[in-house]
């Protein structure tokens, strides 16, 4: 089908949200409930309170984005939605209503990869990026550097060993006292801030494979506020700096392992931080390539993504059963190496 028409429904973590998308990359809705006022006394998720949000919103949402594309359920070609990974009990609500949806209406599922939506979604507000093109996945949960081929398509080239650049943010915001959620905080508090400030470690630089780490620099970040000599904006600086200093260093040597590329492609959550998104910025100019970044909402967690790497899996033959299970963790290059001291985010 050319032009299929996709309801897309995310749920993987505190956002629940419902698109309709065309396979010509019209977006004809989009609807998004945060959760931040119930998880911000917590200074971080609350899952089980995540997933009883998604159950209480997400009928409407659905409702409302039909409404707001002016369409019934019987006009959509095909359901998709986040069947992992993420928070297994938001990961569910959402795969389960994409189920009944799909049964009610006689309609195909299509079960898409949470990554695999970030990983997409470049394309769908970008129609001239082809493949393949080097993208840096960085979000809350993954930092990843993937060469990407086509639908399905991936191969990795760099994980974390430990923790994600996102979960860094939160992390230090959450030291910082800055509140929830993390990385638009400390992107704030970082405007105010000296970033050669406060000596803060860049972990795995000059390293031969091009993987992350940051778990020591979140333990260098919580030693600088303890030790009292710098202010809150100058850590935020300095600690945004060698986040910055870290994906640019393992992203350079990406680049020289990939082959050609079409671009240097960022996408997730962190790529709405503007400093990140500058100096990769500067890099594919420095190497020739272009860059491209998504719209700065469509790089956190939403259903248009969803919906699209939908519609490029439906357009490409796929499908899925409605007995298609729930996965809290589901690499998008499930060939790859166990990278040496890394835990089970990798």
């Amino acid at each position: 089908m050319a032009n299929p028409l996709i309801l897309g429904i995310e749920s993987s973590c505190d956002e629940t949200a419902v698109a309709l998308v065309r396979g010509d990359r019209t977006i004809l809705s989009h609807r998004l409930a945060g959760q931040e006022a119930a998880h911000a006394p917590y200074g971080g998720v609350v899952p089980e309170i995540a997933a009883r949000a998604h159950v209480e919103i997400l009928p409407s949402l659905v409702e409302g984005a039909l409404a707001d594309a002016g369409v019934a359920l019987a006009q959509v070609d095909a359901i998709a939605a986040t069947a992992g990974p993420g928070l297994i009990g938001g990961v569910m609500v959402g795969l389960v209503t994409a189920k009944a949806l799909a049964l009610a209406a006689n309609k195909p599922l299509v079960a898409v990869n949470h990554l695999e939506g970030h990983a997409l979604s470049p394309r769908l507000t970008d129609p001239d990026l082809a493949y393949p093109y080097l993208l840096l996945l960085v979000s809350g949960g993954h930092c990843q550097l993937l060469r990407v081929d086509g639908v399905g398509q991936y191969r990795r080239l760099g994980t974390t060993i430990d923790d994600a650049a996102g979960e860094a943010f939160d992390k230090t915001a959450k030291v910082l006292g800055l509140g929830y959620p993390g990385g638009p905080r400390v992107e704030a508090a970082a405007i105010e801030g000296n970033a050669r400030a406060v000596p803060l470690p860049r972990p795995l630089i000059g390293t031969p494979d091009p993987h992350f780490s940051f778990a020591g620099l979140k333990s260098a970040v919580l030693r600088a506020h303890d030790a009292g000599t710098h202010s809150v904006a100058d850590i935020a600086a300095s600690f945004q700096q060698a986040v910055v200093d870290c994906l640019l260093d393992r992203t350079k040597l990406a680049l020289k392992l990939t082959g050609p590329v079409s671009a240097l492609v960022v996408a997730g959550g962190v790529a709405a931080n503007r400093a990140v998104r500058g100096a990769l910025e500067e890099l594919a100019v420095a190497n020739d390539l272009r860059f491209v970044a998504p719209p700065l909402w469509l790089c956190t967690d939403n259903a248009a993504m969803i919906a699209w790497a939908g519609a490029e899996r439906f357009m490409a033959g796929h499908s899925d059963p409605l007995d298609v299970a729930a996965r809290p963790r589901w690499p998008l290059d499930p060939s790859a190496e166990k990278v040496r001291g890394a835990g089970v985010k990798a």
